[in-house]
């Protein structure tokens, strides 16, 4: 049988689905593609399968169907997904993950067209459950990457517009906590990976520096898991300056409502960081397990510090660009590469830059 290739697309298409069930960061560089597709097809009807967690923070979306997977019910998750949709059929999906239990999601989404990732790109045999793919590229952001699906659906629209509606108590919440012009450091010191995370010790030295050379206020921000609120009670002990630990007490949106209001973001390589980007809050990234050229806080590359290179050849024996371009070091002790000093240089020339 001879293939037809069906895009890109000669008119909209009445239904379209995204399946980009996680990471909160990976859903992020997401809603750039939901919101070029709402401008290019006002009148077709967007879905989207994302994960439960997820969810809290993008459900705030306007103008986008949104069905949630709770990735941890395993196979119960996919056969409820199924009978969800039972009846329905989208001309379009736009499968954006490459992880074979969201390619297993996936094949319970009835769909003409089913977009991929290109072969050399589309792991863990995501190939198999797509009948079109976006076109090939290398050593390029995650972001850019799902960039290359609506080049491949004829949308030419590049603008990267977020515009996440937040809600009034969201905008009320953060009010209070920078009630004022004041500069003000939010620090999210922890991501989902342990390894990631950079020492309590050096996130207080990097506090009293914003408190002393700048009088800047300092608010530490996060999830309720145990790790993160012990990380918060390590950071106040070991800082000198005064801060605020609001770390376990806000909700998603009320978090992006503060990170809006905030002058600046200290995290490592986290979804926080990719949720500052959402509302142009620069992100003074730390990073030392990732790299920031595929991971990094889109649009505050610049203000990262970047120790990837070193952690290549101290973990690897390698240079990075010798390295597969997805490749994780999450060694016992690589984010200790990176010291105090380079972090608040990063921060002087970031208030210098937006003075």
């Amino acid at each position: 049988m001879v293939h037809r290739k069906k895009l890109p697309l000669d008119r909209p298409p009445a239904t379209a689905c995204v399946l980009r069930l996680s990471s909160l960061g990976d859903t992020c560089h997401a809603v750039p593609v939901l919101r070029a597709l709402q401008r290019a097809w006002p009148q077709t009807k967007l879905t989207w399968i994302i994960g439960k967690a997820e969810s809290r923070l993008m459900e705030i979306m306007d103008g986008v169907e949104f069905i949630t997977v709770d990735k941890r019910a395993g196979l119960a998750a996919r056969r409820d997904l199924q009978e969800r949709l039972r009846g329905r059929r989208f001309d379009v999906l736009l499968h954006m993950q490459l992880s074979f239990r969201a390619s297993l999601v996936s094949s319970v989404v009835p769909a003409a067209i089913r977009l991929g990732f290109d072969k050399a790109r589309a792991r863990e045999l995501q190939w198999l459950f797509t009948n079109e793919r976006i076109a090939p590229r290398s050593r390029e952001h995650v972001l850019a990457s799902f960039l290359g699906f609506l080049e491949a659906l004829g949308v030419r629209d590049r603008a990267l517009r977020w515009d996440l509606p937040l809600p009034p108590a969201a905008l009320d919440y953060a009010q209070q906590l920078i009630p004022d012009s004041r500069p003000t450091l939010l620090i999210s010191p922890c991501s989902s990976h342990s390894r990631r995370n950079w020492r309590p010790e050096a996130y207080a030295a990097v506090a009293d520096h914003a408190v002393r050379h700048h009088g800047m206020r300092v608010i530490l921000a996060g999830g309720p898991t145990a790790v993160e609120r012990d990380m918060g009670e390590r950071i106040e002990r070991a800082a000198h300056a005064p801060l605020v630990n609001q770390i376990g007490r806000d909700t998603l949106p009320q978090m992006l409502a503060l990170l809006a209001r905030a002058t600046a973001l200290l995290s490592p390589d986290s979804g926080p960081a990719h949720m500052a980007t959402m509302v142009g809050t620069p992100v003074i990234g730390l990073y030392a397990a990732t790299n920031p050229e595929r991971s990094g806080p889109y649009l505050s590359r610049q203000w990262c510090v970047n120790a990837y290179p070193q952690a290549a050849l101290r973990f690897r024996g390698r240079p990075p660009e010798k390295l597969p371009w997805w490749e994780k070091i999450e060694e016992p002790g690589v984010m200790d590469l990176i010291e105090v000093a380079p972090v608040t240089a990063k921060l002087d020339e970031l208030l210098v830059y937006r003075a």
